[in-house]
């Protein structure tokens, strides 16, 4: 069967992956109702198209955070690519690196992340991060990819506890004992590290951390600081206030806290508020190249996506996720050129839309 667009990949994934897998990826939180709004919005908004504007060429890069990418969809953090496909991140990494995009490695990989750019080794990488109880662990891991040529790191805020997914407890989720957090492989003892959650000891993370931790992380690395999790006018400024470079507008893929904004709804308040004095990005929910329009016609620089590629790992690996990225991009190109823009950069600019209540 032909694969023509995102949710025969999702069919695919749901049909050939085990159970406790495919609940794992597809969790949200409580009644995911977060979860299933952030694709839901998306069709809430309509595009108001321009037309006789030579559309005879579209130029779909832009840059992020100075770096060109050829299409502005980049590989959120997602964990655990192992379980979808045995080459895991490795595949992740070299689709992304072929399509010439940004691929935001997650510190929950089972791949670690010498193995990553061991095998991308002309990619374009970001760090996903977390804040740990034990500072050194973070620490230690920030002067690794660092020195391993990764271009920013993105602080992940919206975790000071792990949300209840309903599924997981159901299923009793645990990794296979041939997969671990590769990042932490030999940190943790076995012995003595007691009750596991997502791969690590429980009560790792540390639900203190606050904003004075942006002044610690800068005091660490030379490295832009994004931030991922902010939903809110008030913490958008905050962001801006201490120094971050970018934003990602996230809610964990609904994985959090239930009740909250679909992303494509917070985006708005968050580029208002920011005014371009720091890039904004967002994830969740996007299935369309329309939607990757729709995100940047609200202000967005660039949109990463989830789930998606875990369902392209799943079909077929690296083949798989190459094939969902190039989905996205010829959708993108073709709503570009269908709604009357030319060039990436200038969507917010001339592209109106319509938000139904």
């Amino acid at each position: 069967m032909a694969m023509v667009c995102l949710t025969d990949f999702e069919e695919y994934a749901k049909e050939h992956l085990s159970k406790a897998t495919w609940d794992y990826y597809a969790a949200g939180a409580d009644e995911c109702c977060t979860r299933d709004d952030n694709v839901l919005a998306y069709k809430r908004i309509r595009l108001r198209p321009r037309i006789l504007r030579d559309v005879s060429v579209c130029d779909t890069r832009t840059t992020v955070q100075g770096t060109e990418i050829s299409f502005p969809v980049g590989i959120a953090p997602t964990a655990f690519h192992c379980l979808a496909w045995p080459e895991g991140e490795l595949a992740t990494a070299r689709a992304t690196e072929a399509l010439n995009t940004c691929y935001i490695a997650s510190t929950y990989s089972t791949c670690s992340v010498e193995e990553i750019v061991a095998a991308a080794p002309r990619g374009f990488r970001w760090f996903q991060l977390y804040v740990y109880r034990d500072r050194k662990l973070s620490e230690h891991i920030v002067h690794r990819v660092e020195g391993l040529g990764y271009k920013a790191l993105v602080l992940t805020v919206d975790v000071p506890y792990t949300g209840k997914r309903r599924n997981d407890i159901r299923n009793q989720f645990k990794l296979p004992p041939h997969l671990k957090v590769k990042n932490f492989d030999g940190i943790f003892q076995p012995a003595t590290a007691g009750p596991e959650e997502y791969g690590i000891p429980a009560n790792t993370l540390d639900p203190s951390i606050s904003w004075q931790d942006i002044y610690w992380l800068q005091s660490i690395t030379r490295l832009p600081i994004i931030i991922k999790g902010i939903l809110t006018e008030e913490d958008a400024e905050l962001a801006v206030q201490h120094g971050v470079q970018g934003i990602i507008v996230s809610n964990h893929g609904g994985r959090q806290l239930d009740g909250g904004p679909a992303t494509i709804d917070a985006i708005a308040e968050i580029v208002d508020t920011v005014q371009g004095r720091i890039e904004v990005y967002m994830d969740g929910g996007i299935r369309t190249g329309s939607d990757v329009l729709k995100a940047l016609a609200l202000g967005a620089k660039c949109v990463f996506i989830g789930r998606p590629a875990i369902w392209g790992l799943a079909y077929k690996g690296e083949e798989g996720v190459r094939e969902v990225l190039q989905i996205l991009n010829d959708e993108f190109r073709l709503s570009m050129a269908l709604s009357g823009n030319s060039d990436t950069t200038l969507i917010n600019l001339y592209l109106n839309i319509i938000q139904l209540s």
